[in-house]
């Protein structure tokens, strides 16, 4: 019981881990003691991320670059990684892509970009670590995968991106799909949906430019029912909650992290 949400020692992939949502995830891996490997397409800021975890939380933290939004990209990637460890203990599948635009103006390289990012590099990137993922997981102690959605795929989105919400509402789907199969091989799949976080999306969308530094959060935060917008120790916690013992029993759910917003 002492050990219920204990990470130490498991090797842990997050994809998009180079700001945002999937920053946050990887630094409460990290200062939990996981060894990190985060993912994305911009090498120089993956690299300086990555540096910068592991010399804040004193951990071990790997930078390896793709583009999870093509198959040669995932298939590097694991290549990369099958050179580098034996196995995966949990697979964080958090890279993710908007496009916004008028609903009569709105591209089809819009609509492609982000269920190829969203939808398929979840499953193909899923597909292509099973090996890995299958290593060391057992009935006592399987894998875990978390694939990161949004409320925007359970309600509709206040913002013109017509083809996130969709893209999202299918990675929860995938999610179920994906912990129906793979709970027979002790891997444990579960999804997390959160909602308004300090990041460069949502500073985008509310047309900050992306510029999180100055972004006035406290602002924002006052439209949600918990009166602010998350903290990385909310979506770490819930991140480590879903990949450690504590997750035993939980298995294709969808987690709302997003201070009470859906249910209000």
């Amino acid at each position: 019981m002492k050990n219920l949400f204990s990470v130490e020692g498991k090797v842990v992939v997050v994809t998009g881990g180079s700001r945002g949502i999937g920053e946050m995830i990887a630094a409460g891996y990290l200062a939990n003691g996981a060894k990190v490997y985060i993912t994305s397409r911009k090498a120089t800021v993956c690299d300086a991320t990555a540096q910068r975890l592991a010399e804040t939380w004193s951990g071990e933290c790997l930078s390896i670059p793709a583009d999870m939004a093509t198959l040669e990209g995932i298939e590097g990637f694991v290549s990369e990684l099958s050179s580098k460890e034996s196995h995966v203990d949990v697979l964080v599948n958090n890279a993710g892509v908007a496009w916004g635009a008028p609903l009569e103006e709105f591209p089809e390289v819009g609509w492609d970009k982000v269920m190829d990012t969203n939808v398929k590099g979840v499953f193909f990137l899923t597909q292509k670590l099973l090996p890995l993922l299958e290593q060391n997981a057992a009935h006592d102690a399987p894998s875990h995968v978390i694939n990161v959605g949004s409320i925007d795929g359970i309600k509709t989105p206040i913002f013109d991106n017509f083809s996130y919400g969709p893209s999202k509402a299918a990675v929860h789907h995938l999610t179920r799909v994906l912990a129906a199969h793979l709970i027979k091989r002790n891997i444990i799949v579960n999804g997390i949906a959160p909602g308004p976080f300090p990041t460069y999306m949502l500073s985008a969308g509310v047309g900050a430019g992306g510029d999180t530094e100055n972004t006035d959060w406290d602002a924002l935060g006052k439209s949600n029912p918990r009166g602010r917008v998350g903290s990385p120790e909310d979506i770490a916690g819930l991140a480590i909650f879903l990949s450690s013992r504590a997750c035993g029993f939980t298995v294709g759910d969808i987690i709302t992290c997003d201070g009470g917003s859906v249910v209000s």
